[in-house]
């Protein structure tokens, strides 16, 4: 095992919107690493962020928090990029990936070049196609390069079957897989509560096949509402960014749902797509493949379809 614990540990935030600045605040409040880098075109929010972010240390633990440039992501263990243009109401993930691709490639360059050789860990939407980019610009191995991918749409999955369950949404153990996006779906089948089958529980609560599906859609649709309602998502997206960052950093061996690199698992390979995989000091230590029943398998093939039909029509714009 990889133990960075013993050094002095260093993240370099690359966008410092409302997805950035959260995540910036949930690792302070989580105590994690000392230096905390933060980079962006609008050099005068990060002075201010870096400002605001210091006075909390007093209350969690101390940490250098700065305004910086690409040039002092160097030494940094994790380099978290959530910079991009934003989802607007009406809009898809999908919709973003001309433009965003092109802030990726703006990004990793001076990245690279700055001598960073630690963990990308992808935000910026479609994350799953921004991931695949990231590593084709990088030229980093596939296991240092992944996406935060289908870890937020598992959360928004828990919670609402654990409002129908009554239960602790930590308990349920149920995966949303594929795109972060409209293709994605809910792995029904492997699911579980304390052991038991899903799909057991569920009956036993009174709970049809069209409730599931129903809950599914709510899952796959509950950003709009967000982003409808408060013009973005950011709260969730940061906290599960900041476990992800925790896996690395405390080189965990965690279970998290993100956007993984495939090499034959569902079938798949050279593409960026959600599922579980162990999360460690060395990036993906392993990528978990969940059983899925044939209908499952239908969708993952669609999904995927649709993100390297997607992905190939962006990268040759570029």
């Amino acid at each position: 095992m990889i133990f960075l614990t013993l050094e002095r540990q260093k993240v370099a935030l690359i966008g410092d919107g409302a997805v950035g600045s959260a995540y910036a605040y949930a690792m302070m409040q989580q105590g994690l690493a000392e230096e905390f880098v933060i980079v962006d075109v609008v050099k005068e929010r990060t002075e201010g962020d870096a400002l605001d972010l210091e006075d909390a240390q007093v209350f969690t633990s101390p940490k250098h928090v700065f305004s910086g440039d690409y040039s002092d992501c160097a030494d940094a263990d994790l380099a978290v990029i959530t910079a991009g243009a934003a989802q607007k109401p009406g809009e898809t993930r999908l919709d973003l990936v001309n433009k965003n691709l092109k802030i990726m490639q703006s990004i990793i360059k001076p990245l690279v070049a700055s001598g960073f050789k630690g963990i990308i860990v992808v935000a910026a939407n479609p994350v799953d196609i921004l991931t695949y980019a990231a590593q084709k610009f990088s030229g980093f191995p596939k296991n240092k390069v992944f996406g935060s991918g289908t870890s937020l749409d598992t959360s928004r999955l828990q919670i609402a079957l654990s409002k129908k369950l009554n239960l602790n949404p930590q308990s349920i153990n149920a995966y949303i897989l594929g795109e972060h996006g409209d293709s994605e779906f809910a792995a029904y089948t492997a699911a579980t509560v304390g052991g038991e089958p899903l799909l057991n529980r569920a009956k036993r609560a009174g709970l049809s096949d069209k409730d599931l599906e129903e809950i599914e859609d709510g899952t796959r649709k509950k950003a709009y509402e967000i982003i409808n309602r408060k013009g973005a998502t950011f709260y969730g997206v940061s906290t599960a960014l900041m476990r992800i960052s925790k896996a690395i950093l405390r080189d965990e061996n965690t279970v998290l749902p993100v956007g993984a690199p495939m090499d034959g698992q569902y079938g798949l390979n050279d593409i960026y797509i959600g599922t579980p995989a162990v999360i460690n000091a060395s990036g993906v230590a392993e990528v978990i493949e969940v059983p899925l029943s044939d209908s499952e398998k239908e969708k993952m093939q669609k999904s995927a379809d649709t993100l390297r039909k997607t992905t190939e029509d962006g990268m040759s714009n570029l």
